[in-house]
């Protein structure tokens, strides 16, 4: 299957080092005519949208930048949108579980709920992108603090051991590698509509950093925060959510319980933190 990912960072490229037939266009998703262009010249038989601003260091940055977030999180979708419509093309958007707050008494958030978050800029955008590609014949990949075993300022294992003040809540985690595993097996089906792609369970904050300590570093240290302390640092608030992984697994995905796969992808960090050259 020949894929085209348009997104030039973290999970364009994670996609493109795991699909063997993929290409990388670093096209501006607001361009149609290079959008097109594109297409023509890679003949795929999927498309697949990973570009998207999420700030740096973190969401914060989008309060600050209103217009490139728009731009980037809404606008280039909606052009993505109108040319794979024109053209007949197979369109797949990575979405974001940010839109919810909270784990929907117990049950966690399906792909049929409503948004019921939207106290950043970042979630505010992605939850209207989440509506609007709603209705059309598109594979929205639904994800949560997406991590790996590569260590990277965008991979949510480096992300939280670079803080000294954390919060503890529970939370829906992607990991990379079955994201792409599950990611490919929908497109092979030609699935559309949204499916939460994270992995079953919920871990929190803390459980992952007593891993991290456990397996990577003992001597890691931090200290725990509330959410309303929290609000003292941060510009906009923040989603905490669990999603339903059912409609994944209807599909006949399944993937490993979050708390096991954490565990498995923290040692393989720790072996390619040790393999790195000393500074």
């Amino acid at each position: 299957m020949r894929v085209l990912i348009f997104g030039n960072g973290y999970l364009g490229n994670k996609f493109h080092a795991l699909l063997p037939d993929s290409v990388i266009d670093t096209a501006n998703i607001n361009d149609e005519s290079a959008v097109r262009a594109a297409i023509e010249r890679v003949k795929p038989d999927a498309i697949l949208n990973c570009a998207a601003k999420t700030g740096k260091p973190n969401i914060d940055w989008c309060e600050d930048h209103k217009i490139e977030t728009l731009d980037s999180n809404l606008r280039g979708p909606m052009t993505l949108l109108k040319v794979c419509q024109d053209m007949n093309q197979y369109l797949v958007q990575i979405g974001s579980g940010c839109i919810y707050q909270g784990d929907n008494g117990g049950k966690g958030w399906s792909e049929d709920d409503k948004p019921n978050f939207d106290g950043s800029y970042y979630s505010k955008v992605k939850g209207w992108m989440n509506e609007i590609l709603r209705d059309y014949p598109v594979l929205q990949l639904r994800l949560r603090m997406p991590l790996d075993s590569e260590p990277g300022p965008r991979n949510f294992i480096t992300k939280i051991t670079n803080y000294k003040q954390v919060i503890s809540v529970p939370n829906s985690i992607t990991v990379i590698d079955d994201l792409v595993m599950a990611g490919t097996k929908l497109m092979e089906k030609r699935v559309t509509g949204i499916v939460n792609v994270v992995n079953p369970g919920a871990i929190d904050h803390e459980a992952i950093l007593a891993m991290y300590k456990e397996i990577v570093d003992p001597n890691h240290t931090y200290r725990l925060i509330t959410i309303e302390e929290l609000a003292a640092y941060a510009k906009a608030p923040r989603s905490n959510c669990i999603l339903s992984t059912a409609k994944l697994e209807s599909l006949g995905i399944h993937l490993p319980e979050v708390h096991e796969r954490v565990r498995e992808v923290l040692y393989e960090y720790k072996r390619r933190l040790d393999a790195q050259p000393s500074k």
